[in-house]
């Protein structure tokens, strides 16, 4: 374990920024219901924070370069602690929609610095290891994280403040760490029409991943609330969706690899629906039922984004892998900013349950697309790929790279930080 030392204040960094993030989305939903918001401006908050994500994933590696690592995460976390106590002081829409946008470029900022610098720190020796820890911490500290709802109350400023405290404190174990800091990231070109040329398919399939997963983050809350589940219950259904997602990424991934891959992602969409289907025509106000819909859910519709990012993989020339994560991320984050405004106004209209009618219809749709893919484009023969596959839990600018450098290649040197005065 001598070798993963080193990299603990960088995982209790990454477990205290993912664990505030995860409540604050579930949070800000649940609250905003005891506010009196529609589920179309719960929508557009959501839509908002998405908006701010895709913008700091685009130009978090200028800042990178510009003014180091440490200096980007201090300046980012103080914004987005502001930003997430500015929501308690002002309740209103408007300024809840721009809070969550500064918020969400602020984290795509804070989570790529942090997955840049681990990429940095890791070597071949300990890679493997280091992701699995790195997923633990992910998973285990966004399901904590979702019973400090019902433990603290939605209502007054309690959560606000736990939020604040939860961005300010992931300051800490980084800035008492070693003063070095790794080389600036190096620039990738953005071109979002190379994935397209790649691999129909997967950016079509990231842009389904968006418009499906994030309206379960943004609007699960809501439906949940509506089905009368307790808030203790409420934390349980956010938190299967997120487990069940960790239950299917390597058993289909491995699967995936021997395989046409397009044969998988069409049984991870098949399983998707179907359990979309049994929560919105079946599970009804059944507690159990919900919770284990949504953990299916999570457990096929999760696993989406890897497979379509393998495929997109399988496909590309040598040079284009970059460019390759670059688009599936900006495609993804197209969907999730669209996804929670098309479904809250469904819901608006039509009632909670077409959250996932929603779902099933966009579902359905990449069902019959991926049909029609398969049968215009041969797939890549096995002893042709270049990549196998990998399991990205979570969407960011850097989380793609972590496990990308080829064998044999050491880790970029690191730069000692210049003194902050």
């Amino acid at each position: 374990m001598s070798d993963i030392r080193p990299l603990v204040p960088l995982l209790v960094t990454a477990g205290i920024l993912i664990g505030g993030n995860g409540l604050l989305a579930t949070f800000i939903s649940l609250r905003g219901i005891r506010e009196g918001f529609s589920p179309s401006v719960i929508g557009l908050i959501g839509a908002g924070y998405n908006i701010g994500f895709a913008i700091g994933c685009i130009y978090v590696t200028r800042m990178l370069r510009a003014i180091g690592h440490i200096r980007t995460f201090s300046a980012m976390a103080a914004i987005a602690a502001a930003a997430s106590l500015s929501m308690a002081l002002v309740v209103d829409p408007i300024v809840w929609f721009v809070m969550r946008l500064l918020a969400g470029i602020c984290l795509a900022s804070l989570f790529a610095t942090v997955e840049s610098w681990l990429n940095a720190r890791v070597t071949n020796a300990n890679r493997a290891r280091t992701l699995s820890i790195y997923r633990l911490v992910d998973l285990g500290s966004v399901t904590a994280a979702q019973y400090l709802i019902p433990a603290i109350g939605v209502e007054g400023f309690g959560l606000f403040a736990v939020i604040s405290m939860a961005l300010s404190l992931s300051l800490v174990p980084i800035s008492l760490a070693d003063r070095s800091s790794p080389a600036p990231p190096e620039a990738c070109r953005f071109d979002p029409r190379a994935l397209w040329s790649v691999s129909p398919l997967a950016t079509v399939g990231a842009i389904v991943v968006g418009l499906t997963t994030a309206p379960f983050r943004s609007l699960g809350p809501l439906y949940a609330a509506d089905m009368g589940l307790s808030v203790t219950a409420i934390a349980t259904f956010m938190s299967a969706g997120i487990i069940g997602g960790v239950v299917l990424q390597y058993p289909l991934g491995l699967y995936s690899d021997p395989l046409d891959r397009r044969k998988i992602i069409l049984a991870a969409t098949i399983g998707s629906l179907v359990s979309v289907l049994f929560i919105a025509l079946l599970a009804g106000r059944n507690e159990a039922a919900n919770i284990a819909g949504i953990f299916l859910f999570g457990a096929f519709a999760m696993p989406l984004y890897s497979l379509c990012s393998a495929h997109a993989n399988d496909h590309a020339a040598p040079g284009q892998h970059a460019l390759v994560s670059a688009g599936i991320l900006f495609f993804w984050a197209l969907g999730a900013i669209v996804g929670p405004l098309g479904a809250s106004l469904l819901i608006d209209h039509f009632g909670s349950r077409a959250l996932f009618l929603y779902m099933a219809v966009i579902l359905a749709l990449f069902l019959a697309y991926t049909l029609r893919r398969m049968g215009q484009r041969e797939g890549v023969p096995t002893n042709k790929r270049r990549f196998r596959f990998r399991a990205l839990l979570r969407m960011s600018a850097y989380f793609n790279r972590l496990p990308a450098r080829p064998e044999g290649e050491p880790p970029p040197p690191r730069q000692n930080q210049p003194k902050i005065d």
